[in-house]
């Protein structure tokens, strides 16, 4: 793994790309907040290609760079919030027993709303929030399912250079 210091800017690269194109997407269920989460895409392989220090700062690096390229501070907060919580739940069931990849990145789709919708909720000191709270969750789970299905595949066509497999 001699290039791996090479392969963590490809995916810092292909994950600011990733927050780029859904930048651009006009996805929408009428409840704010709700985004496809295709970014986290990068932060997931490199969580099982190299651990969980490189996501970490992977993750940071994303998190800010894309917020002050294409959003602003209050984007850069409600996205740490959410990317945190994600990564935390991801991390730890990583190593549990009976969570594919596609599990793990389900419960990290939930966790980025619970953590988004906290912040929400110190922000605007509005308990109201909460009631976006089953629209989120539900569609934390259907974007996480997408991008664990999506890292399964990718993983197929990525050579071993590129960290271990999945």
């Amino acid at each position: 793994m001699k290039n791996k210091t090479a392969y963590m800017g490809l995916f810092l690269s292909f994950a600011l790309i990733l927050s780029y194109v859904e930048s651009l997407i006009p996805f929408s269920f009428g409840v704010p907040g709700v985004k496809l989460g295709l970014a986290n895409l990068a932060v997931l392989l490199v969580l099982y290609r190299y651990g969980w220090k490189e996501a970490l700062a992977l993750n940071l690096a994303r998190v800010f760079l894309s917020g002050f390229l294409f959003g602003n501070l209050f984007m850069v907060m409600y996205s740490l919030a959410g990317a945190m919580g994600s990564f935390l739940a991801m991390c730890l069931l990583k190593g549990a027993k009976g969570f594919s990849i596609i599990g793990v990145s389900m419960a990290g789709g939930v966790c980025h709303n619970i953590g988004q919708i906290l912040v929400a909720y110190f922000v605007t000191r509005t308990a109201g929030v909460v009631f976006y709270l089953p629209t989120l969750l539900a569609a934390g789970l259907a974007t996480g399912l997408l991008i664990g299905l999506l890292a399964r595949e990718m993983d197929k066509y990525m050579g071993k250079e590129a960290g271990k497999r999945l």
